[in-house]
C-alpha cells in the first residue's frame, strides 16, 4: 500500500513538473513574436494542406447550414439593444462632421455618376418601369386631378383676390360667375386633360429614358460641390430614425414568412449545387481569402489580444485549464508506468 501510494505521489509530482513546463513552452509560443509566427505560419499551412482534399459538402451539410441560417436570419429577435444601437449609430453617422467637410463630388466624381446612370438607364428593368408608369391609367389620372385642383383652386383664389380696384373686382366677379358652372367646368377639363395627358405621355415614352437620364446628370452637376450634408435639409434626422424603425419592423414581420424562407433555403442550396464538390481551398480564392490574408490577419490580432489576456493573468488560467485534465489521468500515469 506504502508503495502504491509512494508511486503514485510520484506520478503527481511528475505530472505537476510536466504541466508547468507545457504550459511554459505554450506561452512562449503564443507571447514570443518569433514562436507565434512559426506557429501561424505551421497552422495555416496545415489547415490550408488538409482543405485542398476536403470538400464543401464533406465537411458541412447543407441542412446544417440552413439551420444556421434560420436561426440568425428567422430566430434570434431583433428587439431591444439592436435597433436602438442602429439608430444610435445612424443618427451618429448623420451628424458627423464629415458631412459638412467633404463635398459630393469627392465621393462619387462626375465620371462615375455618369456611367453608372447611363448603366442604370440601359436596364431592361429601368426600360421597363418608365414605360408601365406612362402607360398606366393611375398617371392620366394623376395629370387630370392635378389640372382639376388648379381649375379650383384658381377660383377660388379669385373668390378671396387681394389688392383692389378694377382687377380685384373682375376676378371676384368672374369667380362668382364660374362657381354655379363648376361642375360642368371640371368635367370639361377633366376630358380634355385626359386625352391631352394621354396624346404627351403615348408620345414621349421613347424619349423618357433620355429625358430622365439628363435630369439626372444635370442634377448631379449643380450638386457635386455642396458638401454631404447639404441634404439634410432633404433628410433630417428624424427622417433617419423613421427610416430605422420601419427598416425593423418589416424584417421582423417580412422574415417569418414562407416566401423569405423559401428564398433563404434556395439561396443555401445554389450554394451547395455549385460548390458542394469543390475542395475548401478553391472555396476561400473564389472569396478573396488566400494563405497570406489568413497569415497577416492572425498577425493582427493574435499578439495584442495574447499580450492583453497575459498581463491580466488570463493565458496561464486558459492554458493550464486546457492541459491539466491530461496531466491528472489515468492515460498519463499509464503513459509514464514504469519510467523513472
Amino acid at each position: 500500500m506504502g508503495e502504491t501510494n509512494e508511486g503514485d505521489s510520484g506520478h503527481v509530482d511528475l505530472a505537476l513538473r510536466v504541466l508547468d513546463a507545457h504550459v511554459a513552452f505554450t506561452k512562449a509560443q503564443l507571447l514570443e513574436p518569433p514562436g507565434f509566427l512559426e506557429l501561424v505560419v505551421e497552422e495555416v499551412d496545415g489547415l490550408l494542406d488538409e482543405a485542398e482534399e476536403l470538400t464543401l459538402a464533406e465537411s458541412v451539410t447543407r441542412e446544417q447550414i440552413k439551420a444556421v441560417a434560420h436561426k440568425y436570419a428567422v430566430q434570434i429577435p431583433v428587439e431591444g439593444a439592436i435597433p436602438e444601437l442602429v439608430g444610435e449609430v445612424a443618427a451618429r453617422l448623420y451628424h458627423h462632421r464629415a458631412n459638412d467637410e467633404i463635398p459630393v463630388g469627392e465621393v462619387v466624381d462626375s465620371r462615375r455618376f455618369d456611367e453608372l446612370a447611363a448603366a442604370v438607364a440601359d436596364m431592361g428593368v429601368t426600360h421597363r418601369l418608365v414605360r408601365l408608369v406612362l402607360s398606366s391609367p393611375v398617371t392620366v389620372d394623376a395629370c387630370v386631378e392635378a389640372v382639376q385642383r388648379a381649375v379650383v383652386t384658381a377660383v377660388d383664389d379669385g373668390r378671396h383676390a387681394d389688392g383692389g380696384g378694377l382687377a380685384r373686382t373682375l376676378r371676384g366677379a368672374l369667380a362668382r360667375l364660374a362657381e354655379p358652372a363648376m361642375p360642368a367646368i371640371e368635367d370639361g377639363v377633366g376630358r380634355i386633360t385626359r386625352t391631352g395627358a394621354r396624346f404627351v405621355l403615348r408620345g414621349n415614352r421613347a424619349d423618357a429614358d433620355d429625358v430622365l437620364l439628363d435630369t439626372a446628370r444635370e442634377t448631379w452637376r449643380k450638386h457635386t460641390g455642396d458638401s454631404i450634408g447639404s441634404f439634410r435639409d432633404l433628410v433630417s434626422a428624424e427622417d433617419v430614425e423613421d427610416a430605422v424603425v420601419l427598416t425593423f419592423e418589416f424584417w421582423r414581420t417580412f422574415r417569418d414568412t414562407d416566401y423569405f424562407h423559401a428564398l433563404l433555403d434556395e439561396g443555401i442550396d445554389h450554394v451547395f449545387d455549385k460548390y458542394g464538390d469543390t475542395p475548401l481551398t478553391e472555396l476561400l480564392a473564389e472569396l478573396g481569402i488566400g494563405r497570406e490574408d489568413l497569415i497577416e490577419e492572425a498577425l493582427r490580432f493574435g499578439p495584442s489580444v495574447l499580450g492583453k489576456l497575459d498581463e491580466r493573468g488570463y493565458l496561464d488560467a486558459v492554458v493550464r485549464r486546457r492541459l491539466a485534465p491530461f496531466y491528472a489521468s489515468a492515460e498519463f500515469r499509464a503513459a509514464v508506468a514504469g519510467t523513472g
